[in-house]
């Protein structure tokens, strides 16, 4: 049985849901699943635009069956090549041997290299062409490492509708609705948003910059991602979280502490250190503790915050390993722009904190604050005006 749902005149969403999947990229949690999608546009010529995961492969022929309704299939464009959206290219050129495949060299090499056997049916296009399918008109549009090196989006300039590849996705099954306007979105799907950007897409951050300049020049009706809600409407909010996340800008002036306790006492002293910070009226504070708390949702949140308070044992001399990978992730996607301040627990030569110094100091625009705490196997009195300390930095660096 064939799901599909119109887009807008001629264009069809063909995609599907996998819920069955627990780890997207074999890495990140998907609790909700995630969305595949693909795009059908009917004119002179019918067009493909991407394909979809091989774990949802029957559900999406059967859906491009029923948009097609006997016709031939013309074109398929490809805007990206990871195996997530171009795994079924060659069971759809089977099925339909007189598609050519649209896409930029780049992606005919990657195609080579997955074993895709179509040379015989490519069409090779650069940034600036453009093709005519009737009355509907496209640009080709380059976006270079967002967040692979062959990927283009596709620009209808008939219609307003911009293909995006893995640019404005998000984490997280499309389970009957398509359009953002049809969910509470800041509620129900923000931080899958921000998860699925920061953690596959964020490292690249001057590449969508440079993509979202391209994207201001287009009169944009509608984007259609490879994963997650297509939007018709408040463009300007999306715009503006993926310029702040692009940018490396908090979204929010707040506190995310980030703990990594063996046997609670490290936890404690985090929790004192969240409840001054409270009653000093700052209130925008959040904790995790780094043992059990996925590291993409630890990346997410701190995308999401100005501050970052790290406290962390001192494990065989180094920092604790959980904490150590935390701040490793951090590195790798080349997260900047960020507040932190130190707490280290030991009970004999106690150094996470100038260890984690070290790699701070390692990464881009980052700023460490002077005051630190040092717990020797559990907090006392003594150490409150060490907390005490704490707090008041990050307040004051707030509001310079």
């Amino acid at each position: 049985m064939y799901c599909v749902r119109k887009v807008t005149e001629d264009l069809y969403w063909v995609g599907g849901n996998d819920h069955r999947l627990a780890l997207f990229e074999n890495i990140h949690p998907i609790p909700r699943g995630v969305s595949y999608n693909s795009y059908v546009l009917l004119d002179e010529k019918a067009v493909l635009f991407d394909t979809v995961d091989w774990s949802i492969c029957r559900q999406f022929t059967s859906n491009i069956e029923a948009v097609l309704k006997g016709r031939k299939l013309d074109y398929i464009v490809i805007n990206h090549v990871e195996p997530d959206h171009a795994a079924c290219i060659e069971e759809i050129a089977l099925r339909y041997p007189e598609a050519k495949i649209i896409c930029t060299e780049k992606a005919v090499m990657f195609m080579h290299q997955f074993g895709f056997h179509i040379d015989d049916k490519v069409i090779k296009v650069k940034e600036g062409d453009t093709m005519s399918f009737g009355k509907h008109v496209v640009a080709f549009v380059s976006a270079p490492m967002v967040h692979w090196p062959e990927a283009m989006v596709t620009y209808d300039t008939t219609n307003g509708v911009l293909f995006s590849a893995d640019a404005f996705g998000s984490f997280g099954a499309l389970d009957g609705k398509l359009f953002n306007d049809e969910v509470n979105f800041d509620r129900d799907w923000l931080d899958d948003a921000r998860r699925y950007y920061t953690n596959i897409v964020g490292k690249y951050g001057p590449h969508v910059q440079a993509l979202l300049k391209k994207a201001g020049t287009l009169d944009i009706k509608f984007i259609c991602p490879l994963h997650g809600l297509v939007w018709r409407n408040d463009f300007g909010y999306l715009l503006d979280k993926y310029n702040k996340w692009s940018s490396y800008e908090p979204e929010e002036k707040g506190v995310m502490i980030v703990y990594a306790t063996m046997y609670g006492n490290t936890e404690a002293a985090a929790t004192d250190l969240a409840t001054r910070l409270v009653k000093k009226g700052m209130t925008n504070v959040s904790m995790y503790d780094v043992s059990k708390t996925h590291v993409s949702y630890l990346i997410s949140e701190t995308f999401k915050y100005s501050h970052v308070v790290l406290a962390s044992v001192t494990y065989n001399l180094k920092i604790y390993p959980p904490m150590l990978n935390y701040i490793m992730d951090m590195k790798a996607l080349n997260l900047q722009k960020r507040t932190f301040a130190f707490i280290e627990n030991g009970s004999w030569a106690p150094q996470a904190s100038k260890l984690m110094r070290e790699l701070l100091d390692e990464m881009k625009e980052m700023t460490v604050l002077d005051s630190e705490a040092t717990v020797s196997s559990a907090m006392k009195e003594d150490d409150a005006s060490s907390m005490d300390n704490i707090v008041d930095a990050i307040i004051t660096s707030m509001n310079k």
